[in-house]
């Protein structure tokens, strides 16, 4: 005599099963949040823009103040100082123009191109800078 069973069985038997093995697996235990980059604070004063935040965008991002100066003064052509916790440029400059060369620099010095994590540092070695990325390993030249 054989046993039949309804197909309502083995799916309730499978449902316990799969519910068995969710209960299992660990807990979600990196979250991948997005970086966004830091929002410019600036003011126009006589024929000089100021960024008033630039120190907190500095530790947003984890760079050299310096590097980041020499970036803006490279693309804005510009002459610039870093005064305390501000960035003087010799120009009148929008937000949005300082806003986009500002994400121009995190795409280029800070975001790993291969995993897309703000997880990185800059080696020089020989004159050429390269970008290390601490979250996967991935070693990629920077161009500044």
């Amino acid at each position: 005599m054989q046993l039949r069973r309804k197909q309502s069985d083995f799916l309730e038997d499978y449902e316990k099963l799969l519910e068995r093995a969710r209960s299992a697996l660990p807990e979600k235990t990196q979250t991948f949040e997005r970086f966004e980059t830091p929002p410019i604070d600036s003011f126009l004063q006589g024929n000089k823009t100021i960024i008033r935040n630039f120190d907190a965008i500095i530790q947003k991002i984890r760079r050299e103040p310096s590097l980041l100066a020499k970036y803006f003064s490279k693309e804005l052509a510009v002459p610039v100082s870093v005064e305390s916790t501000k960035l003087v440029l010799n120009g009148k400059f929008y937000e949005r123009n300082l806003r986009e060369k500002l994400q121009a620099f995190v795409d280029a010095a800070v975001i790993c191109k291969e995993c897309k994590r703000p997880d990185t540092r800059i080696v020089e070695k020989d004159g050429i800078k390269t970008l290390i990325c601490e979250a996967c390993g991935a070693r990629s030249p920077v161009k500044l």
